[in-house]
């Protein structure tokens, strides 16, 4: 398998603060560079990638440079022995698509120690389908479930349930057998979440916060993509040794709570910082085992728990171009927040014929009620 001698590419220059976008064709030794030379399948446009391509964050370091903080596909050829051409791989987090050349071209360098053999039981395009939001999912059940976290220990509660993690939460949890309740904002996403496998579904303006130290104890663990007040919230109702996962902050960065919680009942707050979560550790004893927060185990437990991909129908396949446009289109006006668009960018249509079926709109209409918005 030999690459083009020139490909295409979606490349972001950046000029006295001002992104301009553009596809054009560049070739192998263009590319950041990286053990590594993957053939890219399948990458998905996140909210860095939408950042990136508008400009409207200092995401990018390095001009011009290659979008993309995920992707999926096979090694075309790799100086490390861990991978062969022909492997099926996953790339996400890091530096991919901020400091070094990401997914949305048709090849990408990348250093062997950000690469992930493609589990079984998981198709390149659903790898794509879960994507950064989906690890990141699959990371924070781990690492609370590496904390004796399990189905009977209580409910669990999970924030901004329509979000673009949460909703892989939900899906997760739920068919891990746990007793579901989403917190959501948003009152028209109510079934939706509820067929995601959510016992109950509440409203954020009907909770009653309170101001107490300690609240009435309510959950085991709390999966949290809002911080700020809710956040806080959560440090008070958890029960005697609850955990929490924290992964967003979609309505604040300050945290405004008391001890109480950490040494009266014990709670532990979670950082999931999926970015940066190495393939095995430095501890993993001569890479006989795999700790289970490293990404080559999160994305083995994503492949077999995951019933959210059963029923996620594929969305048409985008050009690089559409994907450059779509993030501009994404930005829902004054608000300034970003919709996660979970439609895929296929790095070479015509490679693979266009499915029969469009996307769902429910789950993936781009305006800021829909299933994948920030502040959902």
């Amino acid at each position: 398998m030999k690459p083009a001698e020139s490909f295409s590419a979606l490349r972001v220059y950046e000029t006295d603060g001002t992104a301009r976008a553009a596809v054009e064709p560049v070739t192998v030794e263009d590319l950041s560079p990286g053990e590594v030379l993957v053939r890219v399948e399948w990458s998905s446009l996140n909210y860095k990638d939408a950042l990136a391509v508008t400009g409207r964050g200092r995401i990018l370091r390095g001009s011009p440079r290659i979008p993309g903080v995920d992707l999926a596909g096979h090694v075309v050829a790799s100086s490390d022995t861990r991978f062969s051409s022909g492997d099926a791989v996953i790339a996400t987090g890091y530096e991919l698509g901020m400091s070094h050349d990401g997914g949305l071209a048709d090849y990408a360098r990348v250093p062997a120690d950000w690469v992930v053999p493609l589990p079984a039981g998981l198709s390149l395009l659903e790898a794509m389908q879960l994507g950064t939001a989906g690890f990141t999912a699959g990371l924070a059940i781990s690492r609370l479930e590496q904390l004796d976290l399990a189905p009977g220990n209580g409910p669990v509660v999970v924030t901004g349930a329509s979000g673009g993690v949460s909703v892989v939460v939900i899906d997760q949890l739920a068919a891990l057998g746990y007793e579901v309740v989403a917190i959501t904002s948003k009152a028209d996403q109510v079934d939706a979440l509820r067929s995601l496998g959510s016992a109950e579904v509440l409203l954020r303006a009907d909770l009653e916060m309170g101001r107490k130290p300690l609240e009435k104890a309510r959950f085991a663990a709390a999966f949290d993509s809002v911080g700020g007040e809710t956040l806080a919230w959560l440090t008070r109702v958890m029960q005697q040794r609850g955990l929490i996962a924290a992964y967003g902050n979609a309505s604040g960065t300050d945290l405004l709570t008391t001890v109480f919680p950490f040494i009266l009942r014990g709670v532990a707050l979670v950082g999931i910082d999926s970015a940066a979560t190495a393939p095995c550790r430095s501890d993993c004893a001569s890479g006989s085992a795999w700790p289970l927060t490293s990404s080559r185990v999160t994305w083995r437990a994503c492949a077999t728990r995951s019933g959210w991909i059963r029923w996620w129908r594929p969305a048409r396949p985008w050009s690089k171009a559409d994907t450059a446009a779509a993030a501009w289109c994404a930005w829902p006006g004054a608000e300034g927040r970003l919709f996660r668009i979970m439609r895929l960018c296929h790095m070479d249509p015509a490679r693979h014929a266009h499915p029969a079926e469009g996307p769902d709109l429910r789950r993936r209409s781009s305006g800021p009620g829909a299933l994948g918005h920030p502040a959902a």
